[in-house]
């Protein structure tokens, strides 16, 4: 049997993005799990991560290990980890005809390091454009929800384990990062789509599934899972 998605040539690049306990991971894996049912190949990526150096990096991110460096060094090093994530794994799945969906991306290095970490949003432009090169997302899901929810969620779901660098942070930083967030998706309404992620596990999927086919109706609208 033939796979369609090689036939249709590039795959699709879907990035979620939001704050902490937002539900990004989870409705990761739920999409592309409705993509493969859908004929699609589909693989589910992280950042920082995807790929063993950019695993490590992140370990040492997390950990707060980098923090004494600023908002620009964090950014930095969120750069070399995306370097080899893209390197490594999206731009050959991509490649391959794989939709790669991806919890976090360029967005986050925008509003984490730049909007709420204060890191000088010239150079954090510019840095993008050194590591992301072509490799941009052709969607984008905010998973967006009140911070005070969302950082509730995440130590629930931590069950007593520290929080890591950035769950750590003020209510005040988290404020921030939702104006971030919010402030991308309206500059680029195209690509950045807004799910409330308050509501249910599975009316959240219903409508992220329902974005996609109206954003790729060639590629979906005839095989709806």
């Amino acid at each position: 049997m033939s796979d369609p998605t090689a036939a249709s040539g590039r795959g699709r690049f879907i990035t979620f993005e939001g704050g902490e306990g937002a539900g990004k991971s989870t409705q990761a894996r739920r999409l592309a799990a409705r993509l493969e049912t859908a004929g699609r190949r589909a693989i589910v990526t992280r950042e920082p991560g995807g790929s063993p150096l950019a695993e490590t990096i992140r370990g040492v991110i997390l950990s707060g290990k980098a923090s004494a460096l600023g908002p620009m060094g964090e950014a930095i090093l969120f750069g070399a980890a995306r370097i080899d994530h893209i390197d490594k794994l999206i731009a050959p799945a991509l490649a391959a005809g794989t939709w790669v969906v991806c919890d976090r991306f360029a967005d986050s290095t925008r509003a984490y390091q730049g909007a709420a970490g204060k890191a000088s949003p010239d150079l954090i432009a510019e840095l993008e454009k050194v590591v992301v090169r072509e490799i941009k997302p052709d969607l984008t899901i905010l998973m967006d929800l009140p911070p005070q929810t969302g950082l509730a969620r995440a130590r629930k779901r931590a069950a007593g384990a520290a929080s890591d660098r950035f769950e750590s942070e003020d209510l005040a930083f988290h404020n921030a990062l939702r104006d971030a967030f919010l402030d991308i998706a309206a500059r680029e309404p195209g690509r950045v789509k807004i799910v409330d992620a308050t509501e249910t596990e599975d009316a959240i999927a219903e409508k992220i599934w329902t974005i996609l086919r109206d954003a790729f109706p060639a590629e979906l609208a005839a095989r709806d899972a």
